[in-house]
């Protein structure tokens, strides 16, 4: 084509691509060639994390140790004084001077520890004394770990008790940035208050609601309802994945649960045996428990567990729910005979469960790491190391002290170091690797805990920020297989279909697994040799807080030069760094090459000339145009320097009409490739703005084939000229009446011809989720109130000893105030964020094929339209020539847009039919043979708050969890 010909060279001329390969060539002795192997960094990132974390590790195994010896050697007191008056306000029973300290991001404390009790357990009671003495000897534990390590962020310890430690002291609320906001965590709710009415029913569905808000992702769960027949409440047949969008799936099917007809525990059991023993599906193969949710009964079922449970491998944990005049001893048998508990609160089978742990306390010292998840105190996104802290003492079996004595079953609590994510970024260095390189970290469950897409939007979630890999990146056949080799002990690599290599392999001694993604052209770098001219400037950690714009060379162009940190191994002679970066821009202006085309003249028609480089430097011409510049200075967070990259065409970006004539322009860019010995690169991407006014007259004078003009098509009344690029946005039209709406999709201008271009495969839809998102809230049902009263521990929380670092962190029955670790929900009510976590669906747009021309006809209800539709080589542009919509087709106005939208996100119940690979945890303590249920049976009914209440006949629940609550 004429046209594109025309159009091609005049960019290749005015960009002077092919000049400045020539100046990279002629000053080959300003630069070295470096390759990027891709193992050894993969190797060499993995063991600096590895050092990180066995730092925290080790702080962690000796407050844990520490801990323990000090309650061992505890003398307990029935008579310690609480000498604090009651009467004063928590605010000023201490006074420390509270410093600002970078490192938090908040004034901390490093002379002591602080302590948080939760307001509805009494200070001054017996257990709280004793523990606030002996946990007293923590602080010099504390402050040692941070004398040997300086970089430890918050130590602490929190207590099955409700109290919880930690250093350095700090505010718990910041009253500076926030003066109403108040703690909630010290007006929690009981799980069975609030909007939970006095009917049998609605407490089993809240007490069924909260149990689901135990499990984590390593759990796998169904809800069944019977009876006299047995069926899944939701559409999961079996077992699945205990994660985010499966329970909110299972607690609105609980919602949904009616009474009636009878009861038949056998038929329960049955599907309930049934659904665990299914071998076809996903699960945790370890720890497996059914729960029972029941307003009382007669029949034990003891057919059922002989059947099916004879070796007891199976826990059953029973919920008498409400006040009834039924006999318990029925349900309290299943529980006991079947090594489970009758239990009244959460805590109580968590602690059943924690007893193998318990007896095999020294295979479980194993420091765990959580799921990333959003700091409460402002340090952003983290994840946390703990380690549990067993109870050392011994239980009497009789009075007689000479008698052999019984270790504890129990958990004293948790010791917990964070890490912040961003220290973990700082050990995996990418601006070797140019802008679309990257490094990406996974847990056993897929979920990343590095990734350039893992930017979570709310900052008040209390869940943890759990997104898949597959869900990071765009999913298809080579994504998947690669997330399933992750778990490999070796490393390994893969090339996928846009010629990315991606490189893996473990950090040793935690559950991670570190991945580089390399595309070709990054394989390669450029390492620039720094004269003695600009070393005679040394410089002290060159780092630009702010863009530095110069816009005082005139002769030489604009100049903006990316903040990074440049020199750091250099040092400064002047503390003046500004002055310093405008001596040395200057240097670059003076001292780069000249080259006549940039010094003529610019026609018209072309606004600017640039080059962004890899290393940083963004040069604008003329130095006028660098007032109109509003791209990123840093280049790798440059959009079309990105796609440039990926590409080996003209990029054409057209920014929204705009009256403003200085701001009324198309961007066009393009990589350039460089040839240096047998290494190919990179290293620029040059470009020009085009003034669409003056660019138009240009494209109508042209030809688009020998026999169709442009001047015909776009001084015809009967039809419409469009030139799209490859996103499906409008760049360029012949009509007035479009003229304003260049920069939109194509679809919501007219919907019926892109609609045709989709069907005649010109363009193909690709759909993805955004699963950290922000939505305008809900208005929540009454049905659904009361869901999240309260903060409890999950399973793998517990026994994984990560509780306190979960979104579920906090027990009605522990007190846990998630001290440091969950989202600060301490907001005044009134002050709450407007928008909530949600998903959000997006259509995007793309060439599908290599085919050049396409045609067709749009039926429109009296009259149809005909268009024609070519590309153009070597841009990502597509003219199309249609008739003319009016009048015959505007009744078929059904417009579309690509942006953003709320959205359910992907079906659940197909999802749960094929689940991803996970590896999962690698121990399981599920059961030990000196276990001991002694005191099983002792627990009471789940009373309603009110005295009185209507006794119905239920369908009974049944929580069935496949689990695998281990330390790996």
């Amino acid at each position: 084509m004429q046209m594109q010909e025309e159009l091609v060279q005049l960019i290749d001329a005015e960009t002077g691509i092919q000049e400045l390969q020539k100046i990279f060539l002629q000053f080959r002795n300003h630069y070295n060639v470096k390759q990027n192997n891709a193992t050894q960094l993969v190797a060499k990132a993995a063991r600096e994390i590895e050092k990180l974390l066995a730092s925290r590790s080790k702080a962690l195994e000796a407050l844990a140790t520490a801990a323990e010896n000090l309650q061992k050697e505890h003398q307990w007191k029935d008579d310690l004084d609480f000498d604090i008056n009651d009467t004063e306000t928590r605010q000023n029973r201490v006074k420390l001077e509270f410093k600002e300290d970078p490192a938090f991001k908040r004034p901390v404390s490093y002379s002591t520890t602080a302590v948080h009790i939760p307001t509805d357990i009494y200070e001054g009671s017996t257990i709280i004394l004793n523990e606030l003495n002996w946990t007293a000897a923590l602080d010099d534990v504390f402050k040692k770990n941070k004398e040997d390590d300086p970089s430890l962020l918050w130590q602490v310890f929190g207590s099955a008790s409700g109290l919880a430690r930690y250093f350095p002291a700090s505010p718990w609320v910041d009253t500076r940035n926030t003066p109403n906001k108040i703690d909630l965590y010290d007006v929690r709710r009981r799980p069975w208050s609030g909007s939970v009415s006095g009917l049998t029913l609605k407490l089993i569905r809240t007490s069924v609601s909260e149990m689901l808000e135990t499990l984590s992702d390593d759990d796998y769960v169904n809800i069944v309802s019977f009876n006299n027949s047995a069926k899944s409440v939701a559409c999961f047949q079996n077992l699945v994945q205990a994660n985010v969008r499966n329970k909110k799936i299972l607690k609105e099917a609980v919602q949904k649960i009616t009474a009636n007809g009878t009861t038949d525990y056998k038929i329960g059991f049955k599907e309930a045996f049934y659904q665990l023993s299914s071998i076809n599906v996903s699960r945790a193969n370890c720890n497996k428990i059914i729960m029972l949710f029941t307003d009382g009964g007669e029949d034990r079922a003891s057919e059922i567990f002989e059947e099916y449970n004879s070796e007891k491998k199976v826990r059953i944990f029973t919920f008498s729910v409400g006040q009834h005049n039924y006999d318990k001893t029925p349900i309290q048998w299943m529980a006991c005979n079947n090594k489970g508990e009758t239990i009244l609160s959460l805590q109580e089978y968590l602690d059943v469960l924690g007893r193998p742990m318990v007896k095999e306390y020294k295979k479980a010292k194993s420091v765990q790491w959580t799921n990333v998840y959003v700091d409460a105190l402002e340090l952003g996104l983290v994840i946390t190391g703990t380690l549990p802290v067993f109870n050392k003492t011994s239980t009497r079996k009789s009075q007689d002290k000479n008698k052999l004595q019984a270790q504890s079953q129990l958990i004293l609590g948790v010791m917990a170091i964070d890490v912040s994510l961003d220290d973990i970024k700082r050990l995996t260095p990418h601006y070797t690797l140019g802008p679309n390189g990257y490094y990406f970290a996974i847990d056993p469950n897929g979920y990343v805990l590095l990734h350039p897409n893992l930017q979570p939007k709310d900052l008040k979630s209390q869940e943890p920020v759990t997104l898949d890999l597959l869900d990071a990146e765009l999913e298809d056949e080579v994504k998947v297989e690669v997330r399933a080799n992750f778990y490999d002990v070796v490393s390994y690599h893969y090339i996928d279909r846009g010629i990315r290599t991606y490189t893996w392999g473990p950090v040793h001694d935690t559950d991670y697994s570190l991945a580089l993604v390399l595309p070709d052209y990054s394989v390669s770098y450029i390492k620039a040799t720094i004269v003695d001219t600009i070393t005679q400037a040394k410089c002290n950690s060159w780092f630009l807080s702010r863009d530095l714009h110069v816009d005082r060379f005139e002769e030489y162009g604009y100049t903006l030069i990316a903040p990074r940190d440049y020199c750091t191994d250099l040092k400064a002679q002047s503390d003046n760094n500004t002055q310093f970066l405008t001596d040395f821009i200057e240097y670059i202006d003076i001292h780069t090459p000249n080259h006549s085309p940039c010094q003529g003249f610019i026609p018209l028609r072309i606004r600017a000339k640039f080059v962004l480089t890899d290393g940083g430097v963004t040069r604008v011409y003329p130095a006028s145009a660098g007032s109109e510049w509003t791209e990123q200075a840093e280049t790798y967070k440059s959009s079309f320097y990105k796609r440039s990259l990926d590409n080996n065409i003209f990029v054409f970006t057209s920014s929204p009409y705009a009256f403003n004539e200085t701001q009324d322009s198309i961007l066009v860019s393009r990589a350039m490739d460089l040839r240096v010995d047998e290494f190919m690169l990179k290293p620029a991407v040059v470009g020009v703005k085009l003034d669409k006014q003056t660019w138009m007259e240009s494209f109508i004078n042209a030809t688009i084939t020998p026999k169709v003009n442009c001047i015909y098509l776009f001084l015809s009344k009967n039809l419409d000229c469009f030139l799209l690029d490859d996103g499906g946005f409008l760049v360029m039209t012949n009509k007035d009446l479009y003229i304003n709406k260049i920069g939109q999709f194509f679809g919501m201008i007219d919907p019926s011809l892109m609609r045709n271009l989709i069907n005649e495969s010109l363009f193909s839809v690709n759909i993805t989720y955004d699963y950290q998102a922000l939505c305008e809230p809900t208005k929540e049902t009454k049905a659904a109130a009361g869901l999240r009263s309260v903060y409890v521990p999950t399973i793998a929380d517990i026994l994984n000893i990560g509780w306190w670092a979960s979104a579920a962190a906090c027990s009605w029955q522990l007190n846990i105030n998630c001290v440091l670790f969950t989202a600060d929900l301490d907001d005044d009510l009134s002050e709450m964020p407007s928008k909530e976590s949600c998903i959000k669906e997006q259509k995007q747009y793309f060439f599908q094929n290599d085919e050049t021309t396409f045609k067709g006809t749009i039926d429109c209800q009296n009259c149809s339209r005909q268009f024609i539709a070519e590309k153009l080589p070597k841009t990502n542009l597509v003219l199309i020539v249609a008739d003319t919509k009016e009048p015959c087709c505007q009744a078929d106005e059904r417009f579309f847009s690509q942006e953003e939208k709320p959205s359910p996100g992907p079906d659940p119940c197909e999802i749960a039919q094929n689940p991803r690979y996970r590896k999962g945890p690698t121990q399981c303590f599920e059961n030990n043979a000196s276990e001991q249920n002694e005191d099983c049976g002792g627990a009471s009914s789940l009373s309603p708050s009110i005295v009185s209440m209507v006794i119905l006949q239920l369908p009974l629940l049944w929580l069935l969890i496949g689990r695998g609550h281990c330390l790996s």
